[in-house]
């Protein structure tokens, strides 16, 4: 029996890799890690191998003795691993991209999690993952899957309702809102306690608590003072409705801005596709310039530019939640894991995202105040769309997808939604090879 960890990262040419070295790195009194396995598919070899040479400059500057290897083959690296960490894009930066201009093009918000482009990203991303859990299921039955796989919400769904792997989805934006909590309090991190319930990019800060009180109310009224320190970078900065902020009793998260703005915010995405691109080719251009720094020899840390990518903490998250787990630290994290009534009127065994007790056990969500009616009407609506979803990619049942779309309010109907669901599937064939019989 080895006296050491060994941890799997899919989707390792990803430029997020550096921040998952630097996070491990900080642990390494607490995670006594031997080896670790960087796993990427062909096209992004080359990405990888950079990350490799920048992975073993930034372990060598600490005067560690970790085990580096990169492969193209899932299984070595998923042997007897003890943590697997999912961070691929399936269909790369190019799929996100064309989703994104789909979108735009039928009069559709154009996001990588939400509405339409959060369907395809789903039904290329949840095939793959399902193949990766059943080679976990052989090759290491007791690892834990830390996915931030976006949608991570959907993904880890598909994973705890189609199989045994132990899992828990990950995402950056509650960790920036309680960064951002802890900035407008002036006080430190651990120092406040925020309890935030809802589903994956569709979450509320119910309670936030210092010094024995509850501060909610106050940082309302930060926010609407123009202090919102709760958006992560990806997001330009926008305004709340402040009649809808001060009445809500709760706050959400940015994402949710795309519900309760659709109008606005599609304009200013068609504003910004025609300027400086969508989302996803600004990316395109950020993560060109960031490899150019990891490609430096004398590189040999995580760059300050790799705070520009909005999905920023997301790694540091991932190392809190792994020490977590193998210390039984029982940190309370926000996490996506089973329902397990703490939400109440959505099922038990749905995944939502909730603020957990992580233990050697997994994640122990806290049961959260009922919701008002309106926004568990919304919340159960959403489930609904995200579990027809998976089951959608799934059977590859273009009907249910159908469903599902319609579901989404930041989602067109009728012959409009027809055309953009049968180009975005004709359009990721190679990556939705369950929707091929449907496609002549």
């Amino acid at each position: 029996m080895k006296d050491y960890l060994k941890i799997a990262v899919i989707g390792a040419g990803s430029s997020y890799t550096p921040e998952l070295i630097e996070g491990l790195l900080k642990r390494k009194h607490e995670l006594p890690i031997g080896e670790l396995w960087l796993v990427d598919i062909e096209e992004g070899k080359e990405k990888v191998e950079i990350i490799a040479g920048l992975t073993r400059r930034m372990i060598a500057r600490e005067g560690l003795d970790i085990k580096v290897e990169v492969t193209l083959d899932r299984k070595p690296a998923l042997k007897d691993a003890d943590f697997v960490c999912s961070q691929f894009r399936a269909g790369c930066l190019e799929g996100r991209i064309r989703d994104e201009r789909i979108s735009l093009k039928y009069g559709m918000i154009g996001q990588e999690t939400n509405g339409l482009g959060g369907f395809a990203n789903a039904c290329r991303t949840i095939p793959i993952t399902l193949e990766i859990c059943r080679e976990m299921e052989e090759l290491c039955p007791e690892a834990w899957l830390l996915n931030f796989t976006n949608p991570s919400g959907m993904v880890t769904e598909a994973i705890l309702r189609h199989t045994k792997v132990k899992a828990v989805g990950l995402c950056n934006v509650p960790v920036i809102m309680q960064k951002g909590v802890a900035k407008l309090l002036d006080t430190e991190e651990q120092d406040v306690i925020m309890q935030v319930a809802g589903l994956n990019h569709f979450i509320w800060a119910r309670q936030i608590l210092h010094e024995g009180q509850d501060k909610l109310k106050h940082i309302v009224s930060e926010i609407l003072s123009g202090k919102d320190y709760l958006v992560p970078k990806n997001i330009p900065p926008f305004a709340w409705p402040s009649d809808l902020l001060e009445n809500m009793g709760m706050i959400p998260c940015a994402y949710l801005r795309y519900y309760y703005m659709s109008e606005d915010i599609m304009k200013q995405e068609l504003e910004e596709a025609d300027g400086e691109g969508t989302r996803g080719e600004v990316v395109k251009a950020m993560e060109k310039r960031l490899f150019d720094i990891y490609k430096n020899p004398e590189q040999n840390e995580k760059p300050r530019e790799l705070e520009k990518r909005g999905g920023q903490y997301y790694s540091e998250a991932a190392c809190e939640l792994m020490s977590s787990i193998y210390n039984d630290k029982r940190t309370i994290m926000h996490v996506n894991t089973r329902n397990n009534g703490a939400i109440a009127g959505l099922p038990d065994d749905c995944a939502v995202e909730v603020s957990s007790v992580i233990t050697k056990s997994g994640p122990l969500p806290l049961n959260v105040a009922p919701f008002p009616n309106d926004t568990l009407c919304l919340i159960q609506l959403m489930k609904e769309f995200e579990s027809l979803t998976v089951e959608a990619a799934v059977t590859g049942n273009l009907n249910m997808a159908k469903r599902a779309l319609i579901l989404n309010p930041i989602v067109n109907t009728g012959s409009i939604l027809d055309q953009a669901l049968e180009e975005t599937v004709r359009e990721n064939l190679d990556y939705m090879p369950q929707f091929r019989h449907l496609i002549k």
